[in-house]
C-alpha cells in the first residue's frame, strides 16, 4: 500500500493509506489531487535511498510541487531548500544535562529550567 496527500490549494488536506490503481477510480475524488509522499523520507533522506518529495505529508503541510514542508514554527525561521523544513536563525545549544526552548520574542534559544522538588 502507499500513501497519498491530497492537496488543495497547495496545502495537504488529507493523507490516506490506497494502491494507486484504487485511486485513479476517483472514489476520492480528483486523482490529480492527490500526490504520493512516503513515511520514510524527512529532509529529504529516506534509509533505503530513495527519498519522495523532501518529507512526509502530514495535514497543514504545504506542497510546491517539489515536496512537502511542515508548517512554519515561528516567523523568524526560514525554510531549508533542500530539506523542507524550518530553521531557527541561529542553530539549537548542545549542552550536556541541558534542555532548551524557542523564545520568539527574543529570536533566541532559552534554557528550559525544571523546578526542584
Amino acid at each position: 500500500m502507499s500513501h497519498f496527500a491530497k492537496v488543495e490549494n497547495g496545502v495537504v488536506t488529507q493523507v490516506i493509506v490506497i494502491e494507486q490503481d484504487v485511486l485513479n477510480l476517483g472514489h476520492w475524488g480528483d486523482p490529480a489531487l492527490w500526490v504520493q509522499t512516503s513515511y520514510n523520507t524527512s529532509g529529504g533522506q529516506h534509509p533505503e535511498g530513495r527519498p519522495m518529495h523532501k518529507n512526509y505529508a502530514g495535514i497543514g503541510y504545504t506542497w510546491d510541487g517539489t515536496g512537502f514542508a511542515p508548517p512554519q514554527p515561528y516567523p523568524s525561521w526560514t525554510k531549508n531548500s533542500s530539506t523542507y523544513l524550518w530553521e531557527a536563525p541561529t542553530p539549537m545549544p548542545v549542552v550536556e544535562g541541558k534542555m532548551f526552548k524557542w523564545d520568539e520574542p527574543t529570536t533566541s534559544w532559552v534554557e528550559v529550567v525544571t523546578p526542584t522538588v
